[in-house]
């Protein structure tokens, strides 16, 4: 089958796979095969808890394209910064996180799924972390996100980026899906299965995706996809939602997979995801006995021949019932000790201005709130880091967590030592001193490579910033600026 005009130029995509493509698609096969000679699609979604999609287009150095499905996302067509590193990923911007780097068919998930301010919301595979960050910017930072990733070394990229997106809801744990259905039950609003796969839709931009596909693969992706998503039924609340999807083309892994599950869970119902443009309807025709399930069309299909980007499934499924959240126990931080309050009003006071969350927690001022040791259920002490923790956190002792909330900074002997995630997290208007630069400024990249800086001023934490957006800390002492941008993230 991979001969002749049926094989695209420079790219060995695996014969099975275009025979099946070719067998199911008929007539469209011969487009769905051109894609293949196109460059693949490089999407960017904009950080709308830092900026809106609008104030990104009039600062971007990079020429956008919109996404008809996310009003924040865009495909970046070219870069057309003055600056040597012009790429998405090797841009200031990225680095203070303006933008996530995302495939544009993967911004329909959370989309589909949509949580709303307030929610309780589990990303059950949630690294790298371009869906939890999707979901934590239209939570606007309200409510809970469990961001949850198995491979323990995936689940410190994940932190990575939720810490550059500025996410101060996020707790993140590293669990088994069983774990996580045994720990919480019945418990949330929203849950996201963004379920490992067989990769069919990273041909384009994957070789390992090409040389490692078979039917076989397939097939144990299908199992393993059915063992997680019923796992995830136990953990959405009656009358919650639960989004499925992939980014493969194969039945299969996709409306075989629903349509097993709807069989196994009567309790659930597959809803109509809305009408966008590049949506195409789920194929019941592709699954056996599919005509006796319809409703498998209000499944969506983007396909790269149809829409930009390289392809994605997705189901959005409801459990039946009246609206009831299980009810856990709340965490118990560990105490905090009036040393460590002192440390911390100490850092709020001499470093941040009076307009930042964390100086008004529970509705009180920092110097109120930070001389009472009952100051507040949100701040908890892990070993040395001091965290705020999401409104609604349940407790959760027994589960591996990487944070458990937002990570404020590390407490020493005699002193608060402020985190990256704080930085990230701020305006620059809520720090006391700033060190602006601007994207093409000569010391942006020495900062992110992690050089002193030299710059008069008052001494003290500084916040280091590209044009209004914070970058890291440094620290001011006679004239130098100390680099406290994170070793790991450096530009070297």
């Amino acid at each position: 089958m991979e001969t002749g005009e049926n094989r695209p130029p420079g790219l060995p995509i695996p014969a099975k796979f275009l025979e099946r493509m070719h067998h199911l698609l008929g007539d469209e096969f011969t487009p769905f095969l051109a894609h293949y000679n196109q460059p693949a699609s490089v999407g960017l979604r904009v950080n709308t808890l830092k900026l809106l999609p609008e104030a990104f287009q009039a600062l971007s150095p990079f020429a956008l394209a919109p996404i008809p499905w996310c009003p924040a996302g865009f495909e970046s067509c070219s870069a057309i910064s003055v600056i040597d590193t012009a790429q998405p990923g090797k841009h200031p911007y990225h680095a203070a996180g303006l933008y996530y780097l995302q495939e544009p068919s993967a911004m329909a998930v959370a989309e589909v799924l949509d949580p709303q301010p307030g929610d309780s919301v589990l990303d059950l595979s949630a690294a790298p972390g371009g869906k939890a960050t999707h979901l934590s910017a239209l939570m606007q930072n309200e409510g809970l996100l469990v961001a949850n990733e198995i491979h323990p070394r995936r689940a410190w990229e994940l932190a990575e980026n939720l810490e550059r997106w500025g996410a101060r809801n996020a707790a993140i744990t590293s669990a088994t899906p069983r774990q996580l259905a045994d720990h919480f039950g019945e418990f949330f609003d929203k849950v996201l299965v963004d379920a490992p796969c067989s990769g069919e839709g990273m041909f384009r931009k994957s070789e390992a995706a090409r040389r490692e596909w078979s039917p076989e693969l397939v097939q144990s992706c299908a199992i393993r996809q059915s063992a997680i998503l019923g796992q995830a039924a136990h953990l959405v609340r009656p009358g919650g939602k639960l989004a499925y999807s992939t980014c493969t083309f194969a039945p299969e892994e996709n409306e075989c997979v629903i349509a097993s599950f709807l069989d196994k869970h009567p309790e659930f119902e597959l809803l109509a995801a809305p009408v966008k443009p590049g949506f195409s309807p789920g194929r019941p025709e592709w699954v056996e006995l599919g005509h006796s399930l319809p409703e498998l069309r209000n499944t969506v299909r983007l396909w790269p021949h149809l829409a930009t980007g390289e392809g994605h499934f997705i189901a959005l499924l409801r459990k039946k019932g009246t609206p009831v959240r299980e009810n856990l126990p709340a965490r118990r931080p560990a105490p905090i000790s009036r040393s460590i309050f002192r440390h911390l009003q100490d850092f709020c006071h001499a470093n941040l201005a009076g307009d930042h969350p964390l100086l008004a927690l529970e509705g009180q001022s920092c110097a109120r709130s930070l001389t009472n040791v009952a100051i507040s259920a949100h701040l908890s002490v892990s070993g040395s880091y001091l965290y705020v923790l999401p409104s609604g956190l349940p407790d959760l002792t027994g589960l591996k967590v990487i944070h458990p909330g937002w990570w404020l900074g590390t407490v020493k002997k005699d002193r608060f030592e402020p985190s990256h995630a704080l930085a990230l997290a701020l305006k620059a208007s809520q720090a006391r001193r700033t060190l602006k630069l601007e994207q093409d400024d000569s010391q942006v990249l020495p900062y992110l490579s992690g050089a002193t800086l030299d710059n008069q001023g008052e001494e003290g934490w500084v916040l280091v910033t590209v044009g209004d957006f914070p970058l890291g800390w440094g620290k001011r002492v006679q004239g130098r600026v100390k680099n406290y941008y994170p070793h790991g993230l450096r530009w070297y």
